[in-house]
């Protein structure tokens, strides 16, 4: 990420920081982001990295899998974001979860069990590239998953997919002064994101949920 796009991403969500844990611990999307952490086929003792973490709301999925001898580490580069992911962690009495800032287009991490990046890849202006890299941390057979918002291709969805692109137009930085439409932009960065995925790994999934509005792609390392 360029260092205006990091500082435009990075002011963007400051604004959000505080009231953003409300909509990213909803209830539905509370139940995504435990899907992506089964995806990840975590063991006890595991290492597992976040990329763009947030303000931790996966955190408590992927701790629970790893157990208190694995170790979890979150990666974001807006410090109120990590400011609200270490109350959660310190509320939790977690010791083996950290955060860091950092920018997850080059992830500050050597190496993991699993990678998880949830509903970050449109953030990136070459995602391709930015997965390739987060595979590259992963141990032989370390597992990736992206859980993803994307635009509904099933008729019944029509209406949910115009609300979908007006909430892009308010939740993306820059969102209304873009020549291009968010929906578009994101669509094309996620599929960018998955071929590299189905590149560069086996045992490969992909499915969507929500009236087909969010996707989860995961694979292994080949």
């Amino acid at each position: 990420m360029g260092s205006d796009d990091a500082t435009r991403v990075t002011d963007f969500y400051e604004r959000l920081a505080e009231w953003y844990d409300p909509l990213a611990t909803a209830p539905v999307v509370r139940g995504w982001r435990a899907m992506a952490a089964d995806e990840l086929s975590l063991s006890p003792g595991d290492t597992v990295v976040e990329m763009g973490c947030g303000t931790g709301a996966n955190l408590p999925y992927l701790r629970e899998r790893v157990g208190p001898g694995g170790r979890v580490v979150g990666v974001d580069l807006t410090p109120g974001m990590l400011e609200q992911a270490g109350k959660r962690i310190e509320r939790a009495g977690w010791t083996n979860v950290s955060v860091c800032r950092g920018d997850a287009a080059r992830p500050p991490v050597s190496e993991a069990d699993a990678v998880l990046g949830s509903f970050v890849v449109g953030l990136f202006d070459e995602p391709a590239t930015v997965v390739d890299r987060w595979l590259d941390v992963l141990r032989p057979g370390g597992r990736i998953v992206i859980l993803e918002a994307t635009r509904s291709d099933r008729t019944v969805a029509t209406p949910l997919n115009l609300a979908f692109r007006l909430f892009l137009r308010f939740s993306s930085p820059g969102g209304w002064t873009r020549w291009r439409s968010p929906a578009v932009e994101l669509d094309r960065k996620v599929t960018a994101a998955q071929v590299v995925v189905a590149t560069r790994t086996v045992e490969r999934q992909y499915r969507t949920v929500g009236c087909g509005l969010v996707s989860v792609t995961s694979g292994r390392l080949k």
